[in-house]
């Protein structure tokens, strides 16, 4: 097919990667921007238009793919063929949707999906000649032994350790767009991790659909989950910091409970999705756990780490889902009393056995349950940041504030907190917590 954006006879020479949806797309959107560095080409200074737009989708929500139509519709609008960017869809719509993106976006000169992006140069090089390419294919990590070097410098990196899921939530496509669960191997992120610590890193946070379902082989030859990993991740020097996220209560093991009151710098934060508090809906929902077992969980969490700052998922409105098993969900919210947590309003994704389902509720009613659903977890993030007020912490400075001698970073709880005084990016400074916001705590050096 020939593209309707004319070839560029000398390619492109800056480009904008645009990354929608999960940490995984931030680290996707930051190893092909590494690729295109690698290409030749620079990233577009902010403000100017780039002559490479690459949208990085996320399928996880609702009309996911109509605002990457609208989005196409934006970069082209008012544009002539010359003066129009180059575009790329990436990602799990792309994944879902290749050939009816090229079908319906005749702009459009580059689709990939999130398992074959490694191949955009190649793809890149037929697009300048004025070839549209899609290229959905998934082979298993075939893409990080084709990636480059990790030169990123930045405080904080995401390390991606395990990709896919073999869970099948009856609402989820990340099986369908991402594929199984696979482990990429212990020495490759070892090596990896090493590098991101010389470009700078001091914060690494590992990342998977289901990240406690890694294993792997450590230099040894022993099998060790994610607890062994970050063990290891733990003695380089350099890293002061390890996070880990998404994780699954199914996956939970032992071992990785302990690490969080044995490894010092494994940060005192879980992100744990429950989707629900009431058993029925979660058996709907296919959560093989049940509220009673992600509770008790939680409680070893707590026992392990008295001072662990707790994250959750939900979805209210799941098909069939009832008044009094909302109320479930509430009690369940009121007895964690989570310091920060993600909702939404159930929507179907086309494919998935949830959006085939009888007793679909009405829009009005997800509305009414996400609104009373927040309130509680609002309440409870602000409880938490005044229930920090008062302590002194560490926090990781990771850009500057909107006045010349304010700083802003995450403490160890990952709240997010701002000060003011002498810092450097990159900086671990030690601040007494002295004022809580519903969002952020200001700090005294």
């Amino acid at each position: 097919m020939k593209s309707q954006t004319p070839s560029l006879k000398t390619g492109p020479k800056t480009y904008r990667v645009k990354s929608f949806g999960c940490q995984m797309n931030v680290y996707d959107g930051e190893r092909m921007g590494e690729l295109l560095d690698e290409k030749g080409l620079s990233p577009a200074p902010d403000g100017e238009d780039a002559d490479l737009v690459v949208l990085n989708t996320c399928h996880i929500r609702e009309k996911a793919a109509e605002k990457i139509y609208s989005d196409i519709g934006r970069l082209t609008k008012g544009k002539t063929q010359k003066k129009a960017p180059m575009i790329a869809v990436a990602g799990c719509v792309a994944q879902a949707e290749g050939e009816e993106i090229m079908s319906r976006a005749p702009a459009v000169s580059m689709v990939v999906g999130p398992q074959a992006y490694h191949r955009l140069p190649d793809m890149l090089d037929k697009a300048v000649r004025g070839e549209r390419a899609t290229d959905t294919d998934m082979p298993a990590i075939a893409k990080f032994g084709a990636l480059p070097q990790r030169k990123r410098r930045s405080p904080t990196a995401f390390l991606t350790v395990q990709e896919g899921c073999d869970k099948f939530c009856t609402y989820c496509v990340v099986p369908y767009t991402r594929g199984a669960e696979i482990s990429r191997p212990f020495n490759d992120l070892i090596g990896e991790a090493r590098k991101l610590i010389e470009a700078g890193a001091r914060e690494i946070t590992l990342l998977g659909q289901n990240v406690n379902a890694w294993s792997g082989e450590d230099t040894k030859g022993h099998k060790v989950g994610l607890a062994g990993l970050i063990r290891a991740l733990a003695k380089l020097d350099g890293v002061e910091r390890i996070r880990y996220t998404t994780s699954h209560p199914n996956d939970m093991e032992d071992d990785l409970i302990a690490a969080h009151g044995e490894v010092e710098k494994l940060m005192p934060y879980l992100h744990l999705p429950v989707q629900s508090g009431n058993d029925r809906v979660l058996k709907a929902m296919n959560r093989a756990h049940t509220a009673e077992s992600y509770l008790k969980l939680l409680e070893r969490f707590r026992e392990a780490r008295p001072d662990i700052a707790l994250s959750g998922d939900f979805i209210v409105g799941f098909p069939g889902e009832t008044e009094a098993e909302f109320e479930d969900t509430l009690s369940l919210v009121d007895e964690v009393r989570y310091s920060q947590a993600f909702s939404f309003k159930y929507s179907p994704r086309p494919g998935t056995p949830a959006a085939t389902m009888d007793n679909q509720l009405p829009r009005d009613v997800m509305d009414d349950r996400l609104q009373r659903l927040q309130a509680r977890l609002n309440r409870d993030q602000m409880a938490f940041n005044k229930a920090i007020e008062g302590k002194s912490c560490s926090v990781l400075v990771e850009r500057k504030g909107k006045l010349a001698s304010q700083w802003l970073g995450k403490s160890p709880w990952l709240t997010s907190v701002w000060f003011e005084g002498d810092a450097q990016i990159g900086d671990l400074v030690e601040v007494k917590l002295v004022e809580a916001g519903p969002n952020s705590v200001r700090g005294v050096i």
